[in-house]
């Protein structure tokens, strides 16, 4: 039998190295856009990684490779997750904090999950169904937490219209109205870490932030797909709500 050709890392090389892609078949009634999409996932190696290690979704990656270069998730923190769902956001934060308490010696920290539908249990997170738009969000948030948020993330995106600078107007108004949440929520010296998508309106939320914050850096990790438009803004060292007239 011919044995495969492999290089040393155990990629297969040569004419078989083609054959490996799968390739999806365009099917009667759906649209191209469609199949296209699920040959996408069916190649890509995170989606891959991420049920082998048990994962909700590709997008834990996205905040693990931020965590790693800017280390907000540390043990004893208390995150809050903004639109959690599916939960791959959560899932590391639970293991990043300690949240399960299974690191010793180390702190336990907390992490709180809100999105407007129900999401499947995550051990060590606590997740509730809850607009933070809503009046007295902030005071909800702080009590489930047992204090002030160290750190407030968001993997929002708002519904896409397809055009792309509405959409792009409409995540940067979420991304606002998120961060208003995180000056209520967040201890002095906390993080915020939300998505946004490139573009040019973003100017007068990266001043907002800016004034909020000590450090502002504006990020796409590794896991990020290179023809996504999406990049992360990770803004450290919150001064507290010290100019709510630019607020």
């Amino acid at each position: 039998m011919t044995k495969t050709p492999t290089s040393r890392d155990g990629k297969t090389s040569g004419r078989g190295a083609r054959d490996l892609r799968v390739r999806v078949k365009s099917a009667k009634g759906r649209k191209l856009s469609s199949t296209l999409w699920l040959e996408r996932q069916l190649n890509d190696p995170y989606v891959a990684r991420a049920k082998r290690e048990g994962y909700r979704g590709r997008a834990a990656y996205k905040i693990l490779e931020l965590d790693d270069k800017y280390r907000f998730l540390v043990p004893g923190a208390r995150v809050l997750d903004l639109g959690c769902a599916p939960g791959g956001w959560c899932q590391v934060a639970v293991a990043r904090v300690n949240a399960l308490g299974t690191k010793s010696g180390k702190k336990v920290g907390r992490v709180l999950g809100l999105d407007l539908q129900e999401v499947d249990p995550i051990a060590g997170a606590e997740i509730h169904v809850l607009d933070f738009l809503e009046e007295g969000a902030d005071d909800k948030v702080k009590a489930w937490l047992g204090g002030p948020a160290d750190v407030v993330m968001s993997d929002m995106a708002a519904a896409s219209s397809g055009h792309k600078n509405t959409d792009h107007n409409r995540i940067v108004a979420l991304v606002e109205a998120a961060a208003q949440l995180a000056f209520d929520v967040l201890e002095p010296g906390g993080t915020f870490v939300a998505k946004v998508l490139a573009g040019g309106a973003e100017t007068d939320m990266q001043t907002m932030l800016k004034k909020n914050f000590t450090k502002v850096a504006n990020v796409k990790p590794p896991a990020s797909r290179s023809d996504s438009s999406e990049k992360f803004v990770v803004a450290t060292g919150f001064r507290g709500r010290e100019t709510p007239a630019e607020d």
